[in-house]
């Protein structure tokens, strides 16, 4: 067994943190789900930027939609990235049906100029879920105060929601609370709730990055509040989504019992930042069932390489402990998260805008009207 599918068997489903034509139609997307036990892909505005402006397997597709009268930047965007997501959606549906629907998911994100719209959200996120038709894809809805009752109305539709940019346990609480309610709301209209699956996403390694340099030299916690912090959050999904019905919340028994999955918390910023840390730090130090890491391409062979599987099951008592000497330590984490989510939300803004633009230049350099047969047939 190799290091991947002894984590993958600890109870960790492994996702690749990027995708790209480049990666599905080589083979290597679906050389690392036999080889490496992948059986997920997340993607952002970031990585999409770097795929479509890096490469020009995009630009016969590209020609073709712009020959057939498509200007707008962002409809050319989701033209070309929609059928990433689609092409890897079908290369993961064995990992979704073996898992009974579990597992197997590929993400795609409403753009981030919609952060703090709710009504604009849930009606991107609907047009994105249509347009996708697959069932082992997530739309991804940031944790923003606006995310918030968007994730509630997304699942009361029935779409599989990745919530992500997630950084305090206290916003985490407020997602759960989404999730249940629109599961809630599906019940009582009496649609099916088996159907329905979501992730959490609760960034990593951007905590430390922005802790770290806070903290006295001498505090020995520099690397450990990030890791701590994802504790504290896999405790709560402990809690919330318990198997057992003597520790279970009677809300969610409720839903349990009628079919529904629990939104499983995925572990997102997990390729590390500082030279001084393992390469693989955030991954070994996050095995726990049930949850996910999704990783970049450097830290999934890093793992694969020299990774150890230790179960590190979250000790909250460890984890609380931790972050109060952060606290003593000068940090206040409340603050640290908050700035971290509107850090998030901005810089996916400036990719996008980057991405936009950079399509638009493509556009402009591109021989329109010089299409390959193929792609003047098809359009």
């Amino acid at each position: 067994m190799n290091r991947l599918e002894a984590l993958h068997q600890a109870g960790v489903s492994i996702w690749l943190d990027t995708l790209s034509r480049e990666l599905l139609d080589s083979g290597e997307f679906a050389r690392l789900i036999a080889d490496y036990a992948v059986t997920g892909a997340t993607s952002n505005p970031t990585i999409f930027a770097k795929a479509i402006t890096g490469s020009d397997r995009y630009d016969d597709q590209l020609r073709a939609a712009v020959d057939a009268g498509l200007r707008a930047p962002q409809e050319l965007f989701f033209q070309l990235a929609l059928d990433d997501v689609r092409g890897a959606a079908d290369r993961l549906r064995p990992a979704y049906d073996q898992s009974g629907g579990r597992d197997g998911f590929v993400s795609f994100e409403c753009t981030p100029d919609l952060a703090d719209d709710t009504k604009a959200t849930i009606e991107q996120a609907l047009e994105l879920w249509e347009r996708l038709a697959r069932p082992n894809v997530m739309i991804k809805v940031p944790a923003t105060e606006a995310g918030v009752p968007a994730i509630e109305e997304l699942t009361a539709g029935g779409v599989n929601v990745n919530v992500t940019l997630l950084f305090s346990v206290a916003r985490y609480e407020q997602v759960i609370d989404a999730y249940i309610r629109g599961l809630e709301r599906r019940l009582a209209a009496g649609e099916p709730l088996d159907s329905i699956a979501s992730v959490a996403s609760f960034f990593v390694s951007r905590v430390d990055a922005k802790v770290d340099p806070l903290l006295p030299g001498d505090s020995g916690l520099r690397g450990r509040v990030a890791i701590a912090n994802a504790r504290l959050a896999y405790a709560r999904y402990l809690d919330r989504f318990s198997e057992h019905p003597c520790l279970a919340d009677d809300r969610w028994l409720a839903l349990r019992e009628a079919g529904a999955r629990p939104q499983r918390p995925l572990w997102a910023s997990t390729g590390t930042k500082s030279s001084a840390y393992s390469d693989v730090l955030y991954v070994e130090k996050l095995i726990a069932p049930d949850a996910v890491n999704t990783m970049p391409d450097a830290t999934l062979r890093a793992f694969a390489d020299h990774g150890e599987v230790e179960p590190a099951l979250p000790v909250a008592g460890a984890a609380h402990a931790t972050l109060r000497r952060a606290s003593v330590a000068g940090i206040d984490l409340e603050a640290v998260t908050s700035e971290l989510e509107r850090d998030g939300v901005r810089s996916f803004c400036d990719s996008y805008r980057e991405l936009l633009s950079c399509i638009r230049a493509k556009v402009q350099t591109l021989p329109v009207g010089d299409l390959a047969p193929a792609h003047r047939a098809a359009s």
